[in-house]
């Protein structure tokens, strides 16, 4: 009587996804290696230089010494910042160590259909500040009076926020309206793939972990 064969498929096929995603988190195109013909380019410093082709990024790079390394591969154009590639290494790997030790807690940010630019620029940075200390965002917006007849345009200031953090964050819970409140939670994404927009809005002395702007109730 034939012995029956085990099925070994199955753990074969698990160890080939987690290889296959490992290479895949390894992964950062650097260089020639970048495929996009047109990026958006940072300085090590979050200053935006705007988009160009690629090789012409490239020539910039090396006539500074630094490398051109694609750290949001999923923007549109690709983001990519000039900066010396074993330094960053070094850099990613010490904020991945320290994110381990960190508790990651729900910051929360308040909006106003009739939020003006300013401000609304303002709590953007903070909210940069927040996800680049891998911590989570909740925005509520609250309608008052007259403004419940104009809901979509609470839904339509939400859809900014993502927009707008793009390449900080990703949608961890899409914004829902509930009664007279719009409400949303954007997550980090991962540290070598943040590129700030809204920096030079940054308040001195700003504190990301301060407690005052945690969520009264954390999901």
């Amino acid at each position: 009587m034939p012995v029956p064969q085990r099925n070994n498929n199955t753990g074969n096929s698990a160890r080939n996804n987690r290889r296959e995603q490992s290479n895949k988190t390894q992964q950062t195109r650097v260089n020639d290696r970048i495929r996009a013909p047109r990026v958006r380019v940072v300085t090590a410093e979050g200053d935006q230089l705007g988009i160009m082709p690629t090789r012409e990024a490239l020539a910039r790079a090396k006539d500074m010494g630094l490398d051109l390394v694609e750290v949001a591969p999923n923007a549109d154009p690709p983001v990519c910042r000039l900066i010396d590639y074993g330094k960053f290494k070094y850099m990613l790997a010490k904020q991945q160590k320290n994110n381990k030790t960190k508790a990651v807690r729900m910051k929360e940010v308040k909006l106003r259909i009739g939020t003006d630019v300013n401000d609304y620029n303002v709590k953007m940075a903070r909210t940069e500040q927040f996800l680049d200390h891998g911590h989570k965002v909740r925005f509520q917006l609250r309608f008052r009076g007259r403004e419940n007849a104009h809901q979509q345009m609470g839904l339509e200031v939400m859809a900014k926020v993502v927009e707008d953090m793009r390449t900080m964050a990703r949608v961890d819970q899409p914004a829902k309206l509930v009664g007279n409140t719009v409400g949303m939670v954007l997550a980090p994404l991962p540290a070598n793939q943040r590129v700030k927009k809204f920096k030079k809005y940054e308040e001195e002395g700003f504190d990301a972990e301060d407690e005052a702007f945690d969520a009264e109730d954390e999901d």
